[in-house]
């Protein structure tokens, strides 16, 4: 395939629309250094077998031909297409579980069974089990315990089910790799008998015993799957990965034993020409009706001050100028002179509606104090999103959870106040007491709900590797099928 001029085409799940960026030989080319470099930092921590497998959920989309007659795609099917994969797995020594077929069919539900099942059948080889995000891995383990009895089934067999698995071409590429494999099935039986009467904790280590760790993006958004993430992979070590977005890379996570609450990623100088608008938090008496920041002049790469936090602009070799990547970082060290950046959060996802603004992270810090009265019931959070409603007078807050377990009402409605009353922002805090802003409303959904959003962005083009919850959402067809799939409303007493 000849690589000299593609478009990305963004998921379009952070900002509800789907964005264009070029791609050149030299955006596979960096891709290919980074994880070659990120591969160096990890073997020094979690040095892995040459010519090990890697179980990977990775998943690739339809191309298609823009008006100017231009191939477009989703990051991860560019890449995954080019011989620059094929490169990496010969560089790092270590080969994915699935061919090609499965990897690029489009449909996400068939390759995460094949994906299941051949990691199963290589799984004495597995040396990490990886996704570019973890929700992947997690919707991936969650579909295993479902359909791991017919898996048992196709590895004691060497078949593939026909009923989950349709697509000639990945039935072929399948059959083509396994074989019966009746001693391995039934070990794998006995294992998930005894794992789901432990609600499947520690399933990777006891499926995967050679398994060194789990790696993936599990910063920002991804932070709620981190405690799902824990549950399936017992005391194997998380790693998180390294810090880019469609436009670029931008850095490498060199202290992979860190928790990934506490990562940081290096800046690589040479993917891009980077420079940092520094930004301040405003005071609580300004009101702005962008968000809660204040702005100084840019400075380069090498002007950064520790504890700084800043917006990053990027200047790339595909053609991006002075472009704002949107993310708020902090510098939290250097390495060998490089600033070691920590993610803040998404700068224009916010939740307001009058003079208060509250960022993706204060989200996650209040749906995390609520869903503590849930744990305690033994249900588990399983997914949230949020939306500004400003249509109905005065305008409100809306927190809409699915719930996997049976909660009573009464603790449904603590957990509404809780979240409510721990919102801190002023202008949130002040508007609440004036009834400028109506009580905080938490809507449970069915389970699936969330489901049926990764299927509609699927849908429309993206890649499940590329998917992310938005954790706050204007689109209105997303506020359509949450509303649609609402089965409980509870409403705020805080500030009466």
């Amino acid at each position: 395939m000849n690589f000299n001029f593609f478009l990305f085409l963004s998921s379009g799940t952070t900002e509800g629309r789907q964005k264009y960026v070029p791609f050149t030989k030299h955006s596979s080319q960096t891709t290919l250094q980074i994880f070659r470099l990120a591969a160096a930092y990890r073997s020094r921590v979690y040095p892995i077998r040459e010519g090990g497998r890697i179980l990977e959920f990775i998943y690739s989309s339809k191309q298609f031909k823009t008006k100017g007659g231009l191939t477009a795609g989703t990051a991860t099917t560019h890449y995954y297409a080019s011989e620059e994969f094929k490169i990496k797995q010969e560089k790092t020594k270590s080969f994915t579980c699935s061919p090609e077929e499965v990897i690029s069919s489009g449909e996400y539900k068939q390759s995460t069974y094949c994906h299941l099942l051949l990691g199963l059948f290589f799984s004495d080889q597995v040396e990490f089990i990886t996704s570019t995000f973890a929700y992947s891995i997690v919707q991936a383990f969650t579909a295993f315990e479902e359909c791991w009895q017919d898996i048992c089934i196709d590895v004691r067999e060497g078949s593939l089910s026909s009923s989950r698995i349709t697509l000639p071409k990945m039935r072929k590429a399948v059959l083509d790799t396994i074989s019966p494999k009746p001693y391995l099935a039934s070990k794998i039986e006995v294992a998930c008998k005894k794992l789901e009467s432990l609600d499947w904790f520690g399933l990777v280590p006891k499926l995967w015993p050679n398994a060194k760790y789990v790696y993936s993006i599990m910063t920002g958004s991804m932070q709620h799957y981190l405690k799902k993430l824990r549950h399936y992979a017992g005391d194997l070590p998380l790693v998180s990965a390294d810090y880019g977005s469609t436009e670029s890379w931008i850095g490498v996570n060199v202290d992979p034993s860190l928790p990934p609450e506490d990562v940081t990623f290096a800046v690589i100088p040479t993917f891009s020409y980077f420079e940092f608008i520094p930004i301040h938090r405003r005071k609580q008496d300004c009101n702005s009706a962008i968000d809660d920041f204040i702005e100084d002049e840019p400075v380069p790469l090498s002007q950064v001050k520790l504890g700084q936090e800043y917006e990053i602009v990027l200047t790339s070799f595909t053609g991006l100028y002075r472009y704002r990547l949107g993310d708020v970082v902090e510098v939290a060290g250097f390495h060998k002179g490089t600033p070691k950046l920590n993610f803040v959060c998404r700068r224009k996802l916010i939740l307001t509606v009058n003079i208060d603004k509250n960022t993706e992270k204060d989200l996650q810090l209040v749906v995390d104090r609520g869903s503590q009265l849930l744990n305690k019931t033994g249900a588990e959070l399983v997914d949230f999103t949020s939306h500004a409603d400003i249509v109905n007078q005065p305008g409100h807050y809306i927190i809409y959870w699915e719930i996997k377990g049976d909660v009573e009402e009464g603790v449904l409605n603590q957990c509404c106040h809780e979240m409510d009353v721990s919102f801190v922002d002023p202008g949130y805090v002040v508007s609440r007491r004036t009834n400028s802003i109506g009580p905080l409303e938490l809507c449970i959904v069915k389970r699936g709900a969330f489901r049926m959003i990764l299927d509609y962005f699927v849908g429309n083009g993206a890649a499940l590797s590329q998917f992310k919850t938005p954790r706050c959402t204007s689109n209105q067809v997303l506020v359509r099928i949450l509303n649609d799939w609402t089965i409980k409303r509870f409403h705020s007493t805080a500030y009466c």
